[in-house]
């Protein structure tokens, strides 16, 4: 019978030798799935980004969040015009730069071409003040993510705290906050940010007068401030319902047993456990706002001029629509693009961070 060094041969084959094959067969294709879900441990929030990016749709859109917000925070640095200059030419206003088409010269900038002078093309063509247009599109997309973002910010804030102390209060508590919320919330929005805004404006117009808040405007102060009394009423809900089904958990009632305040109790254990509603939430509050910003600027009750927002840009063209219908359509797609970009966003973030819609 042959002999084998087993120092000699190879581990695998050795191994084989020592082994019954015949008792071995092939993985099943339920047990190669079952495998390939046992990967390496990870946190949540890296796990809900995975699933994140497996969504094409929310890939795009954050894409093209990315994209709108680099050129409007890089190009204004670069761009040769400002949203509020007037077109010159020789160092005198062009008077023949009125109502401009996209990518066309005046009968002035036509004349320092043939001259030898470089000349910037109108990439949006100019409004009927010889402005720029493409550049006061970029500012009003500006001003408008500002708006959502920070009414985003304050409609979070504000939402979280009084959810946060009506849920984990409960008791009477619990029934005379919830009690201003209903009223809070069958109260017709659109006719209340009209009437506040309009009210507003008038009351806080001469308090701000002096004050860094004048450059902002009064209409946009009191923009932010119906934001603050109309818009938490839903994010209190949503936090409210989350801190009742997780005040509940032993590992909540084990913080108070040892004796930790109730302030403690909701941000290191409570909270936590719910950022990912709450971030989802906030996703979808901000094209809200952009388009509660958007419709106040287009009756004149947004932000106010010659700073622009695609609202007022919408309404500025509306006079022209039918001989300039690309001032219209500058504004008005840039409103739909941000908008959906966020829903679409908002519904890739809760469908990787809710654990309920896993697959």
């Amino acid at each position: 019978m042959k002999q084998y060094n087993a120092d000699k041969l190879p581990k695998k084959r050795l191994l084989s030798m020592q082994l019954d094959l015949s008792q071995f067969e092939a993985a099943s294709e339920e047990e190669k799935a079952q495998h390939e879900r046992m990967r390496e441990s990870t946190t949540f929030f890296r796990d809900g980004m995975r699933r994140l990016f497996k969504n094409p749709m929310a890939v795009a859109s954050l894409i093209v969040l990315v994209v709108l917000l680099v050129t409007i925070v890089f190009v204004p640095m670069f761009y040769p015009y400002s949203y509020s200059q007037m077109i010159e030419v020789n160092g005198k206003r062009d008077k023949t730069a009125k109502n401009l088409a996209p990518f066309e010269y005046s009968q002035n900038e036509l004349a320092a071409i043939e001259e030898g002078q470089e000349i910037f093309p109108h990439i949006f063509g100019t409004d009927e003040l010889c402005r720029d247009y493409f550049i006061r599109v970029v500012y009003g997309t500006r001003v408008s993510l500002t708006v959502g973002l920070f009414a985003s910010l304050i409609v979070l804030v504000i939402g979280l705290l009084y959810g946060s102390i009506s849920g984990y209060c409960g008791g009477r508590v619990d029934l005379v906050m919830m009690r201003i919320v209903d009223i809070i919330y069958s109260l017709p929005d659109t006719l209340m940010v009209i009437l506040l805004s309009v009210v507003l404006n008038q009351v806080i117009s001469n308090t701000l007068q002096g004050t860094f808040l004048a450059k902002i405007g009064t209409n946009m102060v009191s923009l932010f401030v119906v934001f603050g009394l109309l818009y938490w009423v839903s994010m209190a809900r949503l936090v409210r319902g989350q801190i009742l089904s997780i005040k509940t958990n032993e590992y909540v009632l084990a913080a108070r047993a040892i004796g930790s305040k109730p302030g403690r109790i909701i941000r290191k254990h409570i909270l936590p456990n719910c950022m990912s509603v709450i971030f989802i939430s906030v996703a979808l509050q901000i094209p809200s706002a952009i388009f509660t910003e958007s419709f106040l600027s287009f009756i004149g009750l947004g932000v106010q001029a010659p700073m622009p927002s695609l609202g007022s840009l919408a309404n500025a063209a509306r006079g022209g629509m039918q001989a300039y219908p690309y001032k219209m359509l500058f504004p008005a797609l840039g409103i739909c693009l941000i908008v959906l970009s966020f829903n679409l966003l908002g519904d890739g973030l809760r469908d990787a961070f809710d654990p309920k819609l896993r697959r």
